[in-house]
């Protein structure tokens, strides 16, 4: 279908089992604070009354709501006491300002300690002074106990990776109660919970207040609050989505896989309650934090090796929020889908019940980063619209997409052009990077420039995976397989999901000719990287090479279930037909692969093997002028083809046409001195050439000659019967009388 055109269809979310079920008291209470798990948040959710405009349990919002804005709200005029605002305060492009009704509610308004420290806060945020964020943000917490106030200063210990200080605060006991009882103003700001500021002037500072109870703290505090402060004593995890999301996120940086599939749940808790789906949008036009909790449940499977329940997960966000990018990267970039599932799946999105004014828009980005064996005029039509409709032409994403077509296309200096173009525009693209340093792998004249790569890449990055990757690429560039093979272990290391890394790894095993060791590496790569046809492809070439035509049948025919569209893969599949003795089913698929790859407009000299092949399949039907045609195709593709040079002279040899094909067995030996096919070949035909049976002539022709044979023999005869009676040398003894006949051949 073409791209353009959003799908009706809907992405179908598979059932799961609840979690176990909890205790349905009250969700401040101490019972259902107690249970890290997120089932009793969805019941009080389910059970609440409050208002989804405002209610912090809603999965289908955004954290926009809590996001820090210019605090305390914008005045319309100034107050005597402030001879100026802070220029954050008047910021025309906060889209979270409020509306002029909110403002003229907000005249009277002045600020406070608190509203200023608020403001301190933001503004060093935006500045990256986490430090000085967090030191104000820390005495904004412990005056106001306004769970905002709490949730922005966790989010200050996550940018400074501080995540056990921020899953503390997250999961302490916290008074659902504010210290200061103060007037609210009216509710715009949008905040999770309510604010805890008013009109009016606040006390500056706020008093303390000696007659409220210190409430416990530590692993197992909940546990030790007493009976009677229960009700108002609850988590911050357990009253907003938002801050269950964050606290998982802190144990997914810390490494406590448990703990955070915990804090998640292992399914989505919201995916039955009614409330929860795909045909239902975002409220304020955000990402939805379903959509995000299910993504880092995907990674959270990832590192427990559950890598279909990983897939689930991120085809499950993308579903519920198609903003959600990080789940559609995971699903391409770690290739968990076929081409063809990619393809159905990404066009079946709810794009315009999600993104009503934008479908269009994020169905086509999405479909320009598929892969691109199959598809080829929906994709070019999707580049193209993106260029002239949306004027993406110099977009490095949009341009990525050009190379990754040419890259599969084998067309690498195209390729290199447009990737070089990408690291102009910005340094490093992660996803061009591994096109780009492959490009100059297999052009051998940029070698030299792909050394000097590596080394800019180690030292500007050197904690990302791709910078070793190319290190790796270019000792592999230069036979080295030991010292390739130890950085691409390093990169696979450093990021274990990334796949080039994988390949490249194998490859070395592959080129060394430890082929036991190269099935092994890509059958590891094929576990890791599900929706990826080539592990599979590799592994039937390398057990073409051990002549384990089973095992290599075996892995073809699954790697064309996957993906029946890439050229070589057909290739490989006619190789195995040729093996078992089918040369015309061998003919015809070498036939498919180069109308695939005319279909892709690739380079043909690319392909020059594949017609090799399929000459061979022809002069093994006898179809010796079909073989003949097609080895001078791959001689005009490659003049200086030892084989093929081998091949040509085999036809003109079968073809009795000896003194050509001894010239073109000279013409291969002259680039392949020592091949000992060639040079008994063209023993033979030496040998054939001198010992030649004369041409058989017809009946007239025969009786012609022997008269004139025997009409010299009488001659000869003659003069000798006068003198000595014997016959002369140069006649065979066995010739009788005139009479007899010769005996020819």
């Amino acid at each position: 279908m073409p791209p353009s055109t959003p799908s009706s269809q809907q992405y179908p979310i598979p059932a799961m089992p609840h979690l176990s079920p909890v205790t349905s008291r009250h969700r401040s209470s101490i019972g259902s604070s107690f249970s890290f798990g997120p089932q009793h948040l969805v019941d009080s959710y389910l059970d609440g009354n409050t208002s989804t405009v405002s209610n912090p349990l809603d999965p289908n919002r955004s954290v926009l709501p809590a996001s820090p804005r210019s605090s305390p709200r914008r005045r319309r005029r100034a107050k005597d006491s402030m001879s100026r605002q802070h220029p954050l305060a008047n910021d025309t492009t906060d889209v979270f300002q409020e509306t002029e009704d909110d403002a003229d509610d907000e005249d009277d308004y002045e600020w406070g300690m608190v509203d200023r420290m608020r403001l301190w806060r933001h503004d060093a945020l935006m500045q990256h002074l986490y430090e000085t964020a967090a030191f104000w943000g820390d005495k904004i917490v412990s005056w106001t106990n306004d769970p905002n106030d709490a949730f922005w200063l966790a989010q200050t210990y996550f940018m400074t990776h501080q995540y056990s200080r921020a899953e503390r605060l997250l999961t302490r006991p916290f008074s659902t109660t504010s210290s200061k009882r103060l007037p609210s103003p009216p509710p715009a700001n949008g905040h999770l919970f309510s604010s805890a500021k008013g009109k009016g002037r606040e006390q500056d500072p706020p008093p303390p207040l000696t007659s409220l109870p210190r409430l416990p703290m530590g692993p197992g505090a909940m546990v030790e609050v007493p009976e009677e402060m229960q009700e108002r004593v609850s988590r911050l995890v357990d009253m907003s989505v938002a801050c269950r999301y964050l606290a998982a996120q802190c144990q997914v940086r810390q490494g406590n896989w448990t703990e955070a599939t915990e804090m998640l749940g292992e399914a989505n808790p919201f995916r039955d309650s009614g409330r929860s789906g795909p045909s239902i949008p975002n409220v304020d036009g955000g990402i939805k934090v379903e959509a995000s909790m299910c993504h880092l449940r995907g990674v959270l499977m990832l590192k427990l090796n559950r890598g279909d329940q990983a897939k689930e997960c991120f085809m499950e966000a993308l579903a519920l929020d198609v903003k959600c990018y990080d789940a559609f990267e995971q699903l391409v970039t770690g290739e968990m889908m076929t081409p063809d599932e990619e393809w159905e799946f990404v066009q079946g999105l709810a794009y315009t019940q999600q993104t009503p004014q934008d479908a269009e828009f994020v169905q086509l980005i999405y479909t320009c980063r598929l892969r691109k064996y199959k598809h080829a005029a929906e994709h070019a039509l999707t580049r193209q619209r993106l260029v002239e409709e949306y004027d993406l032409g110099d977009n490095p994403d949009v341009l990525y997409s050009f190379a990754d077509a040419l890259y599969a296309d084998f067309r690498w200096a195209d390729c290199f052009v447009i990737t070089s173009r990408i690291l102009g525009l910005v340094s490093i693209h992660n996803a061009t990077m591994p096109l780009h340093i492959a490009c100059m792998f297999h052009l051998s004249h940029l070698h030299s420039k792909l050394f000097i790569l590596a080394h800019e890449m180690v030292d500007q990055e050197p904690e990302n995976p791709i910078s070793w990757y190319a290190v790796g690429v270019w000792y592999l560039s230069g036979g080295k397989w030991t010292q390739a093979r130890q950085y691409f272990s390093k990169t696979s290391l450093m990021d274990p999901r990334f796949g080039p890394a994988w390949i490249a790894f194998a490859h070395t095993f592959a080129l060394e000719g430890e082929h036991d060791h190269a099935v092994t590496a890509y059958s590891t790569c094929a576990r890791m990287f599900t929706g990826s046809h080539l592990p599979l492809m590799f592994v039937g070439m390398e057990n073409i090479m051990l002549s384990n035509h089973d095992l290599a049948d075996e892995a073809l025919n699954a790697a064309n279930s996957m993906c029946d569209g890439d050229p070589l893969l057909v290739n490989e599949m006619g190789v195995m037909a040729y093996n078992h003795g089918e040369f015309q089913r061998a003919a015809d698929l070498f036939l498919k692969a180069l109308d695939l790859a005319k279909v892709t407009q690739s380079s043909q000299k690319a392909w020059a093997t594949t017609y090799l092949n399929l000459g061979t399949c022809y002069r093994k039907l006898k179809r010796l002028k079909e073989a003949k045609e097609t080895y001078q195709k791959v001689l005009e593709l490659d003049s200086r083809h030892s084989m093929a040079l081998g091949f040509l002279g085999l036809v003109y040899h079968l073809m009795g046409e000896l003194d050509k094909a001894i010239v073109k067995y000279h013409e291969a030996l002259s680039i392949d001195p020592i091949n000992p096919h060639v040079l008994e070949l063209l023993n033979m035909a030496l040998e054939a050439n001198i010992i030649r049976v004369p041409t058989i002539l017809d009946s007239a022709e025969i009786n012609k000659t022997m008269k004139v044979l025997k009409e010299k023999y009488r001659r000869l005869k003659e003069p000798e019967h006068k003198g000595k009676d014997k016959a002369p040398r140069d006649v065979p003894s066995d010739v009788g009388p005139e009479g007899d006949e010769m005996n020819i051949g």
